[in-house]
């Protein structure tokens, strides 16, 4: 695909600290370094203050490297959809060699530092997940097949792994259940945004499933996700690392976001508007805030108590 004209802004950089602020997504890298912080702290064993601050650092500015690398190659198709026109790169504000740059630097930087001084599997897992999303997503799934979203969601569900991986220095049963719970919610949660900017992504020769398999078929593979995002919810409590307070909580969020698919399932073609689609996606962010805020809470209150949050309540 051609790239967008934007040779009148390459040798003049009106860029300000708001705008390197924005070529790191920080609305995404809220939701990515939070997860990242619930697999930390849901982590068996001590946590050093210190090594934690610099972990959760590190894991910052590595998501934030990745939103910078995204940004640059894909100025040309963010100039023409309603969603990204007004990112850095398209409009003039930062040059691209300047985000290059400054996702590459960002890249080596939480990399190496999280691996002396954290540990290496811990920065060997952010590494490869710098690297999934730049390369193989960025560069090469997101262009080339409508299950772009399906394969390329694993790089926003490593970070609880980094993060259990920042404290046991290993990736464990329970850091690949919290990484499957949101690679099974990404699909979902993004062809809810796709069905509901489908002009977009077709303006942008973006193979998003809506444009390339159809409506019908995204809903049916949506339901299906969701089908198997219900129960994976709960893993935490059925593993033990999470408390019954967590496992009743959780199968009602995961019973929510079910319903909620189905609703857009029912409703194919019936409404212009697709407030099912927007309602799907505004909970399906609430969903993953709100799943990982109940771990956080959960592990605090076993670390702070010996016992897990509501354990008498509910059964311990």
């Amino acid at each position: 695909m051609a790239m967008t004209d934007t040779s009148h802004h390459s040798d003049i950089s009106l860029a300000e600290p708001s705008h390197y602020i924005a070529l790191m997504k920080p609305r995404v890298m809220r939701l990515v370094v939070f997860t990242a912080v619930a697999g930390l702290i849901a982590a068996p064993g001590p946590l050093n203050p210190v090594l934690s601050l610099i972990a959760i650092i590190c894991i910052t500015i590595g998501a934030g490297a990745s939103g910078a690398l995204n940004m640059w190659y894909d100025a040309d198709i963010d100039a023409v959809m309603s969603r990204t026109t007004n990112r850095p790169v398209p409009q003039g504000l930062v040059t691209s060699d300047q985000a290059l740059n400054f996702g590459l630097i960002m890249s080596v930087l939480s990399v190496v530092t999280l691996g002396l001084l954290v540990n290496w599997v811990a920065g060997g897992l952010l590494a490869f997940t710098i690297f999934f999303y730049a390369v193989i997503y960025t560069m090469w799934l997101k262009r080339s097949t409508p299950q772009n979203i399906v394969i390329g969601g694993a790089a926003g569900a490593f970070p609880p792994m980094i993060g259990w991986a920042c404290v046991t220095g290993t990736i464990g049963l329970e850091g690949l259940a919290l990484f499957a719970i949101i690679f099974i919610w990404t699909p979902p949660h993004f062809w809810a945004l796709a069905l509901w900017k489908m002009r977009d992504y077709d303006d942008a020769h973006v193979p998003m499933m809506p444009n390339v398999a159809g409506e019908k078929s995204t809903r049916n593979q949506m339901l299906a996700y969701s089908t198997l995002l219900a129960p994976l919810s709960v893993a935490p409590w059925v593993l033990g690392f999470a408390g019954p307070a967590f496992g009743v909580l959780s199968a009602l969020l995961g019973a929510a976001f079910l319903w909620l698919t189905f609703k857009v399932w029912q409703d194919a073609g019936r409404s212009e508007k697709l407030l099912h689609e927007k309602k799907l996606f505004a909970f399906s962010i609430f969903y993953l805030f709100a799943l990982f805020g109940l771990l956080i809470v959960d592990a605090i209150a076993l670390r702070t108590t010996g016992s897990y949050l509501l354990a008498g309540l509910v059964g311990a």
